[in-house]
């Protein structure tokens, strides 16, 4: 990244490119397809020999400029955009895994993440899940196989931590691909660069676009892996290409042209807008957690509060030493006795929503919606109680929050 700051970073960044008639912000390019006056041009394009654009569900000048403020944001050496957070991770296991691969993963995943992992067993890959907050617990677990290790920053909706420091490590030491959610956190609050990982995966939809009005999603190569090492690369790949650039060509021709997960250049745009207030709207939101679990973990009716700023939290010491700050998800839990269903319906600010990430806070009773196909036995090895309420705090006023949560309390009795 360079030397100004993240905010006047993602301000400026489109301008200093020169786009169009000293215009701020990228253009929304539509055009499908670009043509070229000579053949050998398009031929030089084609084969990686030669700047330029040929179609877009692979490339789009729209779309360039957002990855190029990703890849800013997360100091990495190039990202791809995708349609969605899910297209972007399923991209990788697409360009890097075959049949007999095997990966370990967090146990502690969001539900549409942990249905993938799911499907890939049923196409002959192996998936190990073990609690990543001890790294001690992925070695154990890796194979001859073993291909990749997946874990997220801040898990959802429990808010584990991993250990992201001891699992970049023993993937450096063994050689394997290492994939690190960073949604949660974004790269304001952290840099899965810092631990050694090989890609950082972010859901554009949530912090980055950060208004719920576009979904999207990136993959980072974070410049550290040695894909010189790697058995999985296409040789027709490495003819053409320098070395530290061969995972990103495999994941936008393999996980990006073949699999079609494009992001529209019109989705592009409006998530590059919302990366300029990503930091404030991250700061203001942090400070509305911090203190709406401070809130509720003093509230009778409420056994449970999950947040990685308060003290009592499991990781709380390592979320302290890796993130700027602790995120602005949570979750909490009442006592059995109450309907967290009934209880949500209560809440006048808080929009019941699936999202997170949003500029308004939302809420949602995770067992009988976004983790219902999983099954209780299996959120209960996640840590997941059947009352729990995920939150995703916004930038409200904190008082009237506050506000909100103690007339829905009140009404509990």
């Amino acid at each position: 990244m360079n030397s100004n700051g993240f905010t006047t970073t993602a301000l400026h960044i489109d301008r200093l490119a020169k786009p169009e008639h000293g215009a701020m912000h990228k253009a929304i390019h539509t055009s499908i397809a670009y043509g070229y006056e000579k053949a050998e041009d398009l031929a030089a394009v084609f084969q990686g020999r030669q700047k330029g654009f040929a179609y877009s569900r692979q490339a789009n000048p729209t779309v360039q400029a957002l990855e190029n403020r990703v890849t800013a944001f997360e100091d990495g050496i190039g990202s791809v955009c995708f349609a969605t957070g899910m297209a972007a991770l399923g991209a990788i296991f697409f360009a890097f895994l075959k049949r007999d691969d095997h990966i370990v993963s967090s146990q502690f995943l969001f539900g549409n993440t942990a249905s993938m992992l799911a499907t890939l067993e049923q196409m002959g890959v192996g998936v190990t899940f073990v609690d990543s907050t001890d790294a001690a617990n992925v070695k154990a677990a890796l194979t001859p196989k073993t291909r990749l290790v997946l874990v997220e920053t801040i898990a959802n909706p429990v808010t584990q931590v991993s250990d992201l420091d001891g699992i970049g490590a023993l993937c450096k030491e063994r050689g394997l691909i290492c994939v690190v959610d960073n949604t949660v956190t974004s790269p304001y609050l952290f840099r899965p660069k810092a631990v050694g990982a090989t890609f950082s995966v972010n859901s554009l939809s949530k912090y980055f676009g950060g208004h719920g009005a576009a979904l999207g999603g990136s993959v980072t190569d974070c410049g550290v892996f040695d894909w010189s090492k790697d058995p999985g690369i296409f040789e027709g790949y490495k003819a053409t290409t320098p070395v530290e650039q061969w995972g990103l060509i495999q994941l936008r021709r393999k996980g990006l042209r073949d699999f079609g997960g494009t992001l529209s250049p019109e989705a592009a745009h409006t998530l590059a807008l919302g990366t300029e207030t990503l930091a404030l709207r991250m700061e203001r939101s942090c400070d509305n957690a911090d203190r709406l679990a401070d809130f509720l973990s003093r509230q009778k009716a409420v056994v449970e509060v999950n947040h990685p700023g308060l003290e009592s939290h499991p990781q709380h010491g390592i979320a302290n030493r890796l993130f700027k700050r602790p995120g602005a998800l949570m979750s909490f839990a009442l006592d059995d006795r109450h309907d967290a269903l009934a209880f949500m319906s209560n809440l006048r600010l808080v929009v019941n929503s699936t999202n997170l990430g949003d500029t308004r806070t939302l809420g949602i009773a995770v067992a009988p919606t976004i983790f219902f196909e999983l099954g209780r036995e299996r959120r209960t090895a996640m840590g997941i109680r059947e009352g729990l309420i995920r939150l995703s705090v916004g930038i409200e006023d904190i008082d009237d929050l506050i506000g909100d949560f103690s007339q829905a309390l009140a009404k509990l009795g």
